[in-house]
């Protein structure tokens, strides 16, 4: 089921976890359900330009006993990097945040119809319609294209969609609508969160946060599936030279193609600790 077992309740913390309302193929409920199957103590809610799930999944807490943090994963970007910025603690009801959600979720619905379109000129009769249906809830994005391209028969596998199609060099790829990471740092700010550099070992250009650091980004994901042990060991300094505090979190997708098993990243609760005391001082 993708959950690591057999630890003691609330020992780790898994601060990166997303659900059917992105890109995950579990819905928030089931993510907690497994997360206390894990043992894990807290998790962050953190998919991608969305918070639809984040009350279900803090209702799903409440009931079973996992603490919930609201959180979100912006996409942002500097020419052509993506640079993802976590956010934590949001307020959900702020206007600039929740414009800035709804306005991802109509851009991304837009790319995906046309993509879908250029599928078509390129012979594959891909149906808008099956790429809705495989979304559902979540915010469009390539891999349920991907999916619908497999449901359809159109490619063998998740990995032909991307390598034939819509992979950054793919005949059928649009840039999706991205923020700067500043602005990105500002709407979590604004909603009263904590903007947290998310998986900086993926993008290598740490001279890029400087520049986030004075924008007002407050922690650095140190613990991450794609961070070997030497580059979060750099990254903990990093965090420490600027003041940061730093977090971690198994990016939990719920599929062997999108990263790690749930609470995989054995992420202390003092990590946690840290990331809410520093909430509590920048809201006191």
């Amino acid at each position: 089921m993708g959950v690591v077992r057999g630890r003691k309740v609330g020992r780790f913390v898994d601060l990166h976890v997303h659900t059917t309302c992105s890109d995950g193929i579990f819905r928030p409920e089931e993510v907690v359900r497994m997360a206390a199957e894990a043992g894990l103590g807290v998790i962050a809610i953190t998919d991608h330009d969305t918070v639809d799930g984040v009350e279900r999944a803090l209702e799903a807490g409440r009931q079973i006993g996992v603490e919930v943090i609201p959180g979100v994963e912006l996409s942002t970007r500097v020419g052509c990097l993506d640079i993802h910025i976590l956010g934590y603690y949001l307020d959900l009801n702020a206007s600039p945040f929740k414009e800035c959600m709804e306005r991802f979720r109509r851009e991304r619905r837009e790319r995906a119809r046309k993509m879908v379109e250029k599928l078509n000129l390129l012979g594959v009769g891909l149906r808008f319609e099956t790429v809705l249906e495989v979304a559902g809830e979540a915010v469009i994005g390539r891999p349920h294209i991907a999916d619908a391209l497999v449901r359809e028969a159109w490619v063998a596998s998740y990995d032909e969609a991307f390598r034939k199609y819509i992979g950054y060099d793919g005949p059928a790829y649009l840039p999706k609508y991205d923020i700067s990471p500043e602005e990105g740092i500002e709407i979590i700010r604004k909603a009263g969160g904590i903007p947290v550099l998310g998986h900086p070992g993926t993008a290598r250009r740490d001279e890029l946060i400087p520049g986030m650091v004075r924008a007002g980004l407050m922690g650095i994901e140190v613990f991450h599936p794609l961070h070997p042990p030497e580059a979060s060991r750099y990254y903990q300094k990093l965090a420490r030279k600027y003041g940061l505090i730093y977090t971690g979190g198994s990016d939990f997708h719920g599929s062997d193609r999108r990263m790690a098993p749930l609470g995989s990243q054995q992420v202390s609760y003092e990590v946690f600790q840290a990331l809410r005391d520093l909430y509590e001082r920048a809201r006191a």
